[in-house]
């Protein structure tokens, strides 16, 4: 009976995670996409094999991606990008750059939960995927 009243408000739970899932992506894609920031970035993630053309599109899915999913836009799909770009991030920082969990790669984990959570729980009812009935 008393968790009747939180049984209620599940299809809310997706807002806060957009809000902060998709800010998250978009301060961390903006600084990407153009300027010193972004060469630095390209750069690093060369010298370690990445090629530029993909840092390129991870920061724009990034930073759109990230305005997506606050929005509440197609957030499915943005959602499963984003996991996806986590699950390699993550690879990439155990492997290639040998990081631990612990001040390593415990954010992307972090952050491929969210993204997979949005991905299964949509994106509720304050949303424009809501407004156009996806």
């Amino acid at each position: 009976m008393v968790f009747e009243i939180f049984t209620t408000l599940v299809p809310l739970a997706a807002l806060p995670l957009r809000l902060a899932v998709g800010t998250a992506f978009v301060v961390h894609g903006y600084p990407k996409l153009s300027g010193e920031s972004a060469k630095q970035t390209r750069d690093f993630m060369k010298t370690i094999g990445v090629p530029p053309s993909v840092t390129s599109l991870t920061a724009l899915l990034e930073f759109f991606g990230g305005i997506a999913i606050i929005l509440g836009f197609l957030t499915p799909i943005a959602g499963l990008l984003i996991a996806l770009e986590m699950l390699g991030t993550t690879i990439l920082s155990k492997n290639k750059l040998q990081k631990k969990y612990v001040l390593g790669y415990e954010l992307d984990i972090a952050y491929l939960a969210g993204a997979l959570s949005l991905v299964f729980l949509g994106a509720g009812p304050f949303s424009i995927d809501a407004i156009l009935g996806l």
